[in-house]
């Protein structure tokens, strides 16, 4: 086996130098594996919110057509990095194949059934034939393959919780193990897209570490995802809201919180233009983690700065240490929350 770079360089074809995830195009050929690799027989990819809600409005919602765009990304490109939102996703697969020099290294064997925890935007992917579509999970179930890098990280499916339930959930997992991280006793959180997967997560996570003197407020979008969160608990207020307008928001913010405002925003939407919503509902000494793919650097740090806010805001890492366990041990925790998401996604 040829020797391969710990980061997946030597997958790139171009431009030369760079590391696999802001790489034009990356090498997918599946036949031969590097030392150091890790080849994946793929079952079902999970696109990335931002990236599945994007690409399926551009399909007009047309299965054939999203089938059609995926294809095209991944010929282009040898992964699934959406040219638009420049995310990509996760996947469900079983180990096919270990690279020589991971032998002893990994614990990993042959037949596991594993779900990376790095992104498609980075991956090396072949996808052979897309078998189906549910758009309602952002979840497409293919003939492929895959590979996992030396340094890419990945969690073992557990024994005790459905495949499609327990991917559903590592995919957004580094945001409820962020929050389990930024909230404090006594703290007022406020989190956009609190109806959604990576939401009521981290509603639930929030209200565990804010506590009884705490206090949550989601802010759903649709009528369904707020009449779901309402019943769920978790918040002691869920009110809808179009997050890309700032100033409704914000005076129905200062209404709940008595004009004191969010200690901590987390921000889990799929589409633009909500950064300012975020950093306003904010205050001054509190924290914006920006969970969303589809958040604009630029926007928030020229907006925060255009409002004189001096918030600190936090660019959406989807690793943080333990943030696999962490998640998959909240659906342990909580019927409530095993109880949707088995309804929603497995």
């Amino acid at each position: 086996m040829k020797k391969g770079n710990k980061y997946g360089t030597h997958r790139v074809l171009e431009p030369k130098g760079v590391l696999p995830q802001p790489a034009n195009k990356i090498d997918n050929n599946m036949d031969e594996i590097y030392d150091n690799e890790i080849l994946i027989d793929v079952q079902t990819l999970n696109i990335d919110s931002a990236s599945f809600t994007d690409i399926s409005a551009r399909a007009g919602g047309d299965h054939e057509k999203i089938k059609e765009i995926m294809f095209d990304i991944v010929a282009k490109q040898g992964k699934h990095r959406n040219p638009w939102t420049g995310s990509g996703g996760m996947l469900l697969g079983t180990v096919e194949k270990i690279g020589d020099a991971l032998i002893g290294k990994t614990d990993l064997k042959v037949g596991d059934k594993i779900a990376t925890l790095v992104s498609l935007s980075l991956t090396p992917l072949r996808i052979d034939k897309i078998k189906e579509i549910r758009s309602d999970v952002d979840q497409v179930d293919i003939d492929g393959k895959a590979i996992l890098f030396e340094s890419g990280i990945y969690a073992k499916i557990p024994s005790d919780l459905p495949e499609n339930l327990a991917l559903s959930a590592l995919d957004v997992a580094g945001a409820p193990a962020q929050t389990a991280k930024l909230v404090k006793p006594g703290d007022t959180v406020i989190i956009i897209g609190a109806g959604g997967k990576s939401g009521m997560l981290c509603c639930y996570e929030a209200k565990k570490r804010a506590g009884v003197t705490g206090k949550v407020i989601g802010i759903t979008h649709s009528k369904r995802s707020t009449d779901r969160l309402m019943s769920l608990g978790f918040c002691d207020h869920v009110f809808p809201a179009d997050a890309t307008q700032p100033v409704p928001v914000l005076e129905k913010v200062e209404e709940l919180t008595n004009g004191q405002l969010a200690d901590v925003t987390i921000n889990n939407v799929n589409i633009p233009d909500t950064e300012m919503t975020s950093i306003l509902i904010t205050k001054d000494s509190g924290v914006v983690y920006f969970f969303s793919m589809a958040t604009s650097f630029t926007k928030a740090a020229l907006g925060a700065e255009g409002v004189g806010s001096d918030v600190t805001m936090i660019v959406g890492n989807g690793y943080t240490r333990g943030h696999a366990e962490i998640t998959l041990q909240l659906l342990r925790e909580s019927k409530k929350l095993r109880n949707i998401f088995t309804e929603l996604y497995a």
